[in-house]
């Protein structure tokens, strides 16, 4: 599978981005896919992630302000971020995972895409 991550950008804190995931490849409808994102200076870390029966599943500092979702007939996932923080300034990676539970664990992901950066600030 073959992933592009777009829509990052500069927004205000409390504003809202929708991140896109375009993949390819014939196993993305039965793949979990995943966000994950990395500040300067940090590890790696969960955001959330979607199984091909749409499971969901969002790392703890979530609290309900990001949305994932996918379209396999457009072979597209996305995030939806909505009241922003600073804190959530990174730069953002999809992935695919050869898994059916949302996985949240980066190990379980083999395919990844370029990052795009999301900056929270005013």
């Amino acid at each position: 599978v073959q992933l592009q991550a777009s829509g990052g950008g500069l927004v205000q804190p409390g504003g809202s981005l929708r991140l896109s995931c375009a993949g390819s490849g014939s196993t993305f409808s039965s793949n979990d896919m995943g966000w994950f994102r990395q500040a300067p200076g940090k590890e790696r870390e969960f955001v959330a992630a979607i199984s091909r029966r749409l499971r969901t599943s969002y790392g703890d500092f979530v609290k309900g302000r990001f949305t994932i979702s996918r379209d396999n007939a457009k072979i597209t996932v996305y995030l939806q971020m909505n009241s922003l923080k600073p804190e959530d300034t990174a730069v953002y990676y999809c992935a695919s995972a050869q898994t059916s539970y949302a996985s949240r664990w980066l190990t379980s992901y083999d395919s990844w895409g370029q990052g795009t950066l999301v900056t929270v600030s005013s």
